[in-house]
C-alpha cells in the first residue's frame, strides 16, 4: 500500500508494524531493557515515542521505557507542552536541563556551524543522562530518510562507505544506541504526526539558522530522483544491507592478492 493511502489507525498499524519488524530484524529490544527515548520535540521523535509506548503494552518482551528531553537552556524552549504531553498520555519523561546553547555560543569557532557542535554536545548530554536513568539503552528517532542521506554526504562529501546503523555500541561503550524507526520513510511520519496533533516544537535556540546545507541538498536529490524513481528509497535501504566487500575496494575487506587465477600452460 502506497504510504501516502494511508491514514489512521491503517497509517499506525503500518508503522508499528515497520518499527516492530527493525526492533525484531536488529534485536533492538531485550527483555529487560531500560529505553531512554529521545524526545526533542520534532515529529520524528514523538512519532517514536507513542510507537514504542504502543509496543511496550503488546510486547512478548517485557522493556522499561521512558522519554528523555534536553533542555538546552534557551527561554525560547517548549519543554512545558513536552511534559504536557507525556503526562496526558501516561508516558515517563525525564527533562535534563543543560545550558548547551550558552555553550556552543561561547566555544563555536568562527567560520564552524553552530548546529553540529550542539549536536555533539546534546548526544552527549543524552549518553550521560541515559546512564544517570539505569537506562542501557538510547532510542533515536531516526528514519529511512535520515540513513539515505546521511550514506549520500558520506559518499560525496567524506569519501566513505557508512549510513546509521540500527543497533550502534555508543563512544562511551555504556549505552547502547537503537533507531527502530529505520524502515519508515519520513512522509510517513509526518503524515502520523499530524493525525495524531502532536505537539511539535523546535529546538529554540536563537543561535539556530546556520543548518547543514549538504544534509538540505541530498533530501532535495533523494526526492527529485523518488520522483522519477518511486522505489529508490526502498532499494537504498536494501543496499545498506547487501554489502558486497567482493566489488569494493576497501583493502581491509578484501585480499587483492588472493583475487589471482593460477598460471598455466595454454588449454587445448
Amino acid at each position: 500500500m502506497d504510504a501516502t493511502l494511508a491514514t489512521g489507525v491503517k497509517l499506525e498499524k503500518m508503522l508499528l508494524n515497520r518499527a516492530g519488524r527493525a526492533i525484531a530484524d536488529f534485536d533492538l529490544i531485550r527483555e529487560g531493557d531500560r529505553v531512554a527515548v529521545a524526545l526533542s520535540g520534532g515529529k520524528d521523535s514523538f512519532s517514536l515515542l507513542r510507537l514504542l509506548f504502543l509496543l511496550q503494552r503488546r510486547s512478548p518482551v517485557s522493556f522499561e521505557m521512558t522519554g528523555l528531553t534536553i533542555h538546552n537552556g534557551s527561554d525560547l524552549f517548549q519543554a512545558d507542552l513536552l511534559e504536557e504531553y507525556c503526562h496526558r498520555e501516561g508516558i515517563p519523561l525525564h527533562v535534563e536541563r543543560t545550558s548547551l546553547a550558552a555553550v556552543v555560543e561561547e566555544k563555536r569557532r568562527p567560520g564552524s556551524p553552530y548546529c553540529s557542535l550542539c549536536s555533539r554536545l546534546r548526544r552527549g548530554a543524552l549518553y550521560g543522562a541515559a546512564r544517570a536513568l539505569g537506562c542501557n539503552k538510547l532510542a533515536l528517532g531516526h528514519h529511512l530518510d535520515d540513513a539515505a542521506e546521511t550514506l549520500l554526504m558520506n559518499l560525496f562529501f567524506e569519501g566513505s562507505l557508512k549510513a546509521m546503523p540500527p543497533k550502534l555500541l555508543a563512544e562511551n561503550g555504556r549505552i547502547t544506541l537503537i533507531r527502530p524507526l529505520l524502515y519508515a520513510p519520513e512522509a510517513l511520519l509526518a503524515d502520523y504526526a499530524r493525525e495524531q496533533g502532536f505537539p511539535v516544537i523546535d529546538c529554540g535556540c536563537w543561535l539556530c539558522g546556520e543548518q547543514e546545507q549538504e544534509r538540505a541538498r541530498m533530501k532535495v536529490l533523494i526526492a527529485q530522483v523518488s520522483g522519477r524513481y518511486p522505489k529508490v528509497r526502498s532499494s537504498i535501504l536494501s543496499a545498506l544491507t547487501r554489502l558486497e566487500p567482493r566489488f569494493l575496494m576497501d583493502r581491509r575487506r578484501h585480499d587483492f592478492e588472493e583475487e589471482e587465477a593460477p598460471r598455466g600452460t595454454p588449454e587445448g
